[in-house]
């Protein structure tokens, strides 16, 4: 049961108790019965307002991924990406298949040129043509 649920239940048994409102404990009584309807109704609309905050979270949250997997180059469907470790600052850079066609990558860390020697790879696919 529902806290403003529980207020009506409330209201009904001190409405079918016929309490006298003119005497002090009447007045009380039904004091404190407005003041629990107000409050839950205040409850209700915090917690409605706190699902539409988090839908909303979720909404950002979720482009903010995206976002994130376009800056940081980390889309799983995206076969065309590759990472080396920097030699010398060992962070992990990502780059594209131009990258690896130029030969070379310059590390945004540290600007270390790194060369890629792609003539072995390109040794080895001839060699496969050539058997088939």
């Amino acid at each position: 049961m529902e806290i403003i649920e529980k207020v009506a239940y409330l209201k009904g048994l001190a409405e079918g108790m016929e309490l006298d409102t003119e005497k002090k404990e009447g007045k009380l009584i039904a004091a404190i019965i407005d003041l629990l309807d107000d409050i839950a109704l205040e409850l209700e609309d915090l917690k409605d307002y706190a699902d539409e905050l988090g839908d909303g979270l979720d909404a950002v949250s979720d482009d903010l991924e995206d976002v994130e997997d376009v800056i940081f180059g980390e889309d799983e469907d995206d076969e065309d990406c590759y990472a080396t470790t920097c030699p010398t600052c060992e962070e992990t850079i990502y780059f594209d298949e131009s990258i690896l066609e130029d030969g070379e990558v310059i590390c945004p860390n540290c600007g270390e040129k790194l060369e890629f020697d792609m003539s072995s790879l390109e040794d080895e696919a001839d060699e496969g043509d050539s058997e088939e």
